[in-house]
């Protein structure tokens, strides 16, 4: 395996690790009670947008996904700051988002190397 396939896979398990965690938090662990039933499916919704070419590798897709890492980033920041109660599935969030940050940059740029 080379170095960016390896980096490649640490970004697809932060992106999947992300698809994971939502639903469990949000179902299961610590369903909310003052949010609305549609909150899930707004975090849900945009992850849906780049599994197509991040499962298959295209470079593109991990470039442009990188942005949608930052907003996963934001929301698991944002929710340790403000419900401490949910301080290590936040954090969770947190180091998935930036595997899935880290490991895509990483990636992409190997494939520049490479070709």
């Amino acid at each position: 395996m080379s170095r960016a396939q390896r980096f490649r896979t640490i970004a697809l398990l932060g992106y999947l690790g992300i698809w994971l965690l939502l639903p469990v938090w949000y179902l299961w662990l610590a369903p909310s009670t003052g949010l609305p039933a549609y909150f899930l499916a707004f975090l849900m919704v945009p992850l849906v947008f780049p599994l197509r070419g991040m499962l298959r590798g295209y470079t593109y897709t991990y470039k442009w996904s990188l942005f949608l890492s930052l907003l996963y980033f934001l929301h698991g920041v944002g929710e340790a700051w403000t419900v401490p109660e949910e301080r290590l599935y936040a954090g969770l969030e947190v180091v998935l988002s930036l595997c899935w940050f880290g490991g895509g940059i990483a990636y992409v740029r190997g494939r520049r190397n490479e070709g």
